[in-house]
């Protein structure tokens, strides 16, 4: 993945290429992040793996929506169809994904701040 600069309006930014494979939501995700930020490579790497998610979620929905919403499992039960299940599951990965970017979600000129790792669990509090 090449990175070019361009110049856009007083500075000069960092824009990397749409990757090679991706639909229009992966695509419209990678170009909506991509051309704002100055992405190092795993961001990029978590980047591309939302935008992998995004276009898995597309297929899903149009399954689902092409299907019924339960199904008959092989032991005769009525359960609901696994597509809608496996969409559920892709929409977490997609909000974990983007979460772990740690992008700003308003007007906020720079990147939020790192932390150096994922946070642990929270200790037992003693009740004075």
């Amino acid at each position: 993945m090449a990175v070019q600069s361009i110049t856009a309006g007083q500075s000069a930014i960092a824009v990397t290429p749409t990757p090679d494979g991706l639909d229009e939501s992966g695509s419209r995700l990678w170009d909506s992040v991509a051309v704002g930020f100055d992405l190092d490579v795993h961001e990029q790497l978590l980047l591309l793996q939302a935008c992998r998610t995004a276009d898995l979620l597309d297929r899903l929905a149009e399954a689902a929506a092409r299907g019924r919403l339960t199904v008959t499992n092989a032991k005769g039960e009525e359960v609901t169809n696994p597509v809608i299940t496996e969409h559920r599951q892709q929409s977490l990965v997609l909000a974990r994904l983007l979460a772990s970017l740690r992008m700003p979600s308003g007007e906020e000129d720079e990147r939020p701040q790192r932390r150096g790792a994922a946070r642990g669990s929270y200790g037992v509090r003693s009740v004075s």
